[in-house]
């Protein structure tokens, strides 16, 4: 009986999922963007033109556009590691990913370098 009862249960699913296809097909939204990708569709084929051509184009157009480019397109390395400062005397928090942040000038300026660097949370 089991084996009826999953039967059952996978057909109702299909059913439900049948009936979201058929109401997802009508929204104009999913048309023009189903529209959209059989012409591009199209043209690749009419071209001879990969997806990885595709995108090498609007990479040379738009850089954001190329997966994993987009980020490092400006960086010259990886991010330097966030620290963070709290004063004790005042409590107040400093995140920061480098030294010139003016907050800890500011505090290096009164309590002096070392003493700021003790107060560095890791």
């Amino acid at each position: 009986m089991a084996k009826i009862s999953d039967y059952y249960q996978k057909k109702q699913l299909m059913e439900q999922l049948s009936e979201e296809i058929t109401k997802m097909e009508a929204d104009k939204t999913l048309k023009r963007e189903l529209e959209f990708e059989e012409k591009i569709r199209g043209l690749m084929d009419e071209y001879n033109k990969s997806a990885k051509d595709v995108l090498q184009v609007l990479g040379a157009i738009d850089p954001s556009v190329v997966p994993g480019k987009a980020s490092s397109a400006g960086a010259s390395g990886p991010k330097r590691p966030l620290q963070i400062y709290k004063n004790p005397h005042t409590g107040e928090v400093v995140k920061t990913r480098g030294g010139n942040h003016k907050t800890l000038k500011q505090w290096r300026e009164k309590h002096g370098k070392e003493t700021v660097q003790s107060w560095r949370q890791d």
